[in-house]
């Protein structure tokens, strides 16, 4: 049990009361009195996030000496119930009580490998109403996973050490890491991602475990499919690279799981840059700087209170994996410097066929870990977009079409080119962010210094209303015309409807004008 004098005793105490009044909303605390021989625990991250002093949401559910028969019919009184295998001994609770979520609860259970072969969960499982609860926190994957909160006594059961573990911000496996991970590899991957979303320090037991069996994860069933599929590989690594960019990248490098989950990104290690405009170093110190400047002030200043998204985390990653491929040398090729010509091209190709491979989009649309390959690779391919043209010479339908659009990621991309921007550290020692403020400045203007992205005003006329003043059909000229009048529109020069159809009407009187204007 964890003493009441434990150093994360205090946040417990803090926390518990929410979640506690969480359970009570759902009804579930009737069955104190229904099952008077019942166990009732809270399990897992709820009781780790607990003791760190995070809010959740999250409840997971363990009931002990209460017949799986009896808690399904129990708890079919209090809303809908899904049974997941007789076996497993898990149910599914959907409670009538308005805005609940679906509630987790289950018997105590074990679960043992069929072949410590790392397959992704393939184990055989076995639950009991009577299995002492020490048995099933035995079978979970790491100490500080492996902890119960008796909501009858509200005290700690942790036969593992992980309170200990927690003030250590320490991750250690439960049992022999080795057996641990050969009984699941995708729980190589958990490791790195709960280190990164807990900041804590792999154990070195476990991290030499770790490293050890990493190869596993390209382990194939004699099908030829993964024995961890790669869906599964793509989410963890999501998860760890938006939790921490610079610990993930670092452990997936050190660990070895980079050459097997990203083995693209390894060629930028040793990849020359011109030092005039790098002086950093080689594209993945750049890379790995690039991705520290999104916890930096300057880029928290610029977007203040902004979580980030996986796209623009990988997008950073990922924005110069074109280098490698595009390299070429003074003393190679007869270049006059360094150049990378095209990377932007062939880095967006190389993107979006890891982001199909991996299958990163299965985050749902709108969530913070989603990732659309199309998004990707424009993001990477539209990374240089400030580099290869003067800012304030840029039309102001230029700035639109790349910023704020609806439907693109603009945001992203301003961000991916501040956090570039602070990574590439000329010959003097200091990045050149001019471009940057330039772009922003006239964004700023273009929205009439609204506060959010994507605010923009809508076009005065559409193509019809140019057709009808122009007396001509649809075809490219109408196209050319509306261009023409959105850069009037957004430059101020035309700030009504009624001046719209007049500047129209004139530029109608003088063809020659409008062609011009046109191809500015």
């Amino acid at each position: 049990m964890v003493q009441m004098n434990h150093p994360l005793s205090q946040n417990l105490k803090k926390g518990l009361p929410q979640v506690i009044e969480l359970i009570r909303n759902t009804g579930f605390f009737d069955f104190f009195d229904l099952f008077p021989q019942g166990e009732f625990y809270l399990v897992g991250g709820v009781v780790r996030d607990l003791m760190l002093g995070k809010k959740t949401q999250d409840l997971d559910l363990v009931v002990r000496k209460v017949a799986l028969p009896d808690l399904e019919e129990a708890l079919k009184n209090l809303g809908k119930v899904q049974v997941v295998g007789k076996n497993f001994g898990v149910l599914k609770w959907a409670p009538k009580a308005k805005g609940s979520g679906v509630v987790d609860i289950a018997l105590p259970r074990t679960e043992k490998s069929k072949g410590l072969r790392g397959v992704y969960r393939e184990f055989i499982i076995d639950s009991d109403p009577n299995l002492p609860m020490e048995e099933d926190l035995n079978r979970r994957d790491f100490t500080v996973n492996a902890m119960a909160l008796d909501l009858r006594t509200e005290k700690v059961l942790d036969p593992f050490g992980g309170s200990g573990d927690l003030t250590g911000k320490k991750l250690r496996a439960v049992g022999d890491p080795r057996v641990r991970f050969q009984e699941d590899y995708s729980r190589i991957l958990r490791g790195i991602r709960f280190a990164c979303q807990l900041g804590f320090e792999i154990e070195e037991e476990t991290w030499m475990a770790l490293k050890g069996l990493i190869s596993g994860l390209v382990n194939r069933h004699e099908d030829e499919s993964f024995v961890v599929p790669r869906e599964v590989i793509g989410k963890e690594m999501v998860q760890a690279l938006t939790y921490d960019p610079v610990k993930a990248f670092d452990l997936f490098g050190q660990s070895g799981a980079m050459e097997i989950i990203l083995p693209e990104i390894l060629s930028m290690k040793g990849c020359p840059q011109p030092k005039n405009f790098h002086s950093e170093g080689d594209v993945w110190t750049h890379t790995r700087l690039a991705l520290a400047q999104l916890s930096s002030p300057t880029f928290r200043k610029e977007f203040p209170g902004e979580p980030l998204s996986a796209e623009l985390v990988l997008s950073v990653l990922l924005h110069d994996l074109g280098k490698p491929h595009t390299l070429k040398t003074p003393e190679r090729d007869g270049t006059d410097r360094i150049r990378f010509d095209g990377h932007d091209r062939v880095g967006a190709q190389m993107a979006s066929k890891i982001c199909r491979r991996l299958k990163l989009s299965q985050y749902p649309k709108g969530d913070l870990l989603h990732v659309d390959s199309e998004d990707l690779s424009w993001l990477v391919g539209k990374h240089l977009i400030l580099v290869q043209g003067q800012v304030m010479e840029m039309k102001a339908t230029t700035i639109e079409r790349y910023f704020l659009k609806p439907g693109f990621p603009g945001k992203t991309l301003l961000q991916l080119i501040l956090a570039d921007s602070l990574a590439t550290i000329h010959e003097d020692g200091f990045p050149n962010l001019t471009s940057y403020y330039q772009v922003k400045e006239r964004i700023t203007k273009i929205q009439k210094k609204a506060q959010q992205f994507r605010k923009v005003p809508a076009p005065f006329l559409n193509g019809e209303d140019v057709m009808r003043i122009y007396g001509v059909g649809p075809g490219p000229q109408v196209g050319e015309i509306l261009s023409m009048l959105r850069e009037e529109q957004l430059t101020g020069r035309v700030k009504s409807r009624k001046e719209a159809i007049t500047f129209l009407n004139r530029s109608k009187g003088n063809p020659g004008d409008t062609k011009k204007s046109v191809n500015h």
